[in-house]
């Protein structure tokens, strides 16, 4: 639906949050749940998995995409030349404009010097 940058940052601002605060979460959770917390937290254990910040981050560095396509970073454009799907079209009629730009030299015609 929301695909505005805005939206996107908050998302995923919203998700960090949530990482970090899971802990204090989980915790206020089992005070709050009091005597019989063992036997609930069973049940909690089944439908989420709560880590604690230190493997989380440890984590994040095992996990980089490798891709196999390469993007030349001025351009944008893969090695098949094809645009970011993400890319509108103004944006790459504007970058296309740019780079027919640098190649076009106008020639003058060699008989009409005066």
């Amino acid at each position: 639906m929301a695909k505005s940058l805005r939206s996107k940052w908050r998302r995923k601002m919203r998700a960090e949050k949530r990482k970090k605060n899971a802990p204090k979460e989980l915790e206020r959770l089992k005070k709050i749940l009091g005597t019989n917390a063992d036997v609930i937290m069973e049940e909690v254990k089944e439908v989420a998995t709560v880590l604690p910040p230190e493997k989380v981050v440890e984590q994040r560095d095992d996990c980089k995409m490798e891709l196999d396509n390469k993007r030349n970073k001025k351009t944008l454009l893969d090695q098949h030349g094809q645009y970011p799907i993400w890319m509108n079209s103004r944006q790459r009629k504007k970058l296309k404009a740019q780079r027919t730009k640098g190649k076009k030299k106008s020639k003058l015609a060699k008989g009409l010097i005066w």
